[in-house]
């Protein structure tokens, strides 16, 4: 299962583990959470380097360093898109957001 963490105090997205929906490479929930995050985390980048630290390891780790109506935006749309795939493959991804 996909675990999304979303520390808002901290300011922090933790993405960990492996669907499990389908054979490594195949796997069309991993693909999905997967091309949501990286594109939201490139066009971050793209649009301020200062604004998010990313983290690539076990679990990949958004840090927000700068808040901008941009940044924001971008963030706001990459975590309602991961709820949408959660609707549909509930039993293989799930978010967790703290308040």
């Amino acid at each position: 299962m996909i675990r999304v963490y979303i520390h808002k105090n901290n300011e922090k997205i933790l993405i960990s583990g492996h669907a499990q929906y389908d054979v490594y490479g195949k796997d069309i929930v991993c693909a999905a959470v997967s091309s949501t995050v990286l594109t939201t985390i490139n066009a971050i980048l793209s649009i301020n380097k200062k604004s998010i630290n990313v983290i690539e390891g076990d679990e990949l780790i958004i840090e927000i360093k700068q808040h901008n109506d941009i940044t924001d935006k971008l963030i706001k749309n990459m975590i309602n898109l991961l709820k949408e795939i959660e609707k549909e493959y509930f039993k293989y991804i799930k978010i967790n957001e703290e308040v």
